[in-house]
């Protein structure tokens, strides 16, 4: 909406400084991410040309409002009036960006070394748990993902990596819809970020 665009040109603003354009250094500022253990991963999808919907691979060094808009589209809620395939399409736009956060070499695939990776990091909160535990459990999701997307293996196949075709599957019943969304707050009531 209207004041929804509003609100975002506000926070961009306080992001930038001012400035036409943020970098990586701006996000710096915002609360919130600085104890999220995929801080790294999520402030790299802003400037991920993937995600500006570019033609090219790699990254962007900064992004002016119109691509902060852009980013901020995957995050927008559902709406009411949606028929089906619009909310297919919402869906999906949705999974390619956390696919994109992932495949970190843009190949185009998830490998085991990075989802092991994100795993490794999500879980880098949590002093009860050893690095091995971690890899374990990124090993055994990786296995399970093989199993939901090529079925059965035989014992000399190797399962390449996830693929976004495998993505879909794995989140299929799945209600990313409504978990990945920004709420609208009240500007008045967000202090500065400097």
């Amino acid at each position: 909406t209207y004041e929804q665009i509003e609100h975002l040109h506000r926070r961009f603003k306080q992001l930038s400084r001012d400035q036409l354009t943020i970098r990586k250094e701006n996000f710096d500022s915002i609360p919130d991410l600085e104890f999220n253990p995929i801080r790294g991963k999520i402030v790299h999808a802003f400037f991920d040309k993937r995600n500006l919907r570019q033609e090219s691979d790699g990254l962007v060094d900064e992004i002016n409002f119109e691509d902060f808009l852009t980013i901020m589209s995957y995050f927008r809620p559902i709406e009411m009036n949606m028929d089906e395939e619009q909310l297919n399409r919402f869906r999906k736009e949705k999974l390619k960006f956390l696919f994109h956060m992932y495949d970190s070499d843009h190949d185009g695939k998830i490998t085991l070394q990075e989802y092991r990776n994100v795993v490794e990091e999500l879980l880098s909160g949590n002093p009860h748990l050893e690095k091995e535990s971690a890899r374990s459990i990124a090993d055994g999701a990786m296995m399970e993902a093989a199993s939901i997307c090529v079925g059965q293996m035989g014992p000399d196949q190797v399962y390449e990596g996830i693929t976004f075709e495998d993505f879909l599957k794995m989140w299929q019943g799945i209600d990313i819809e409504t978990k990945m969304h920004v709420r609208f707050l009240n500007m008045e009531a967000i202090a500065p970020c400097y």
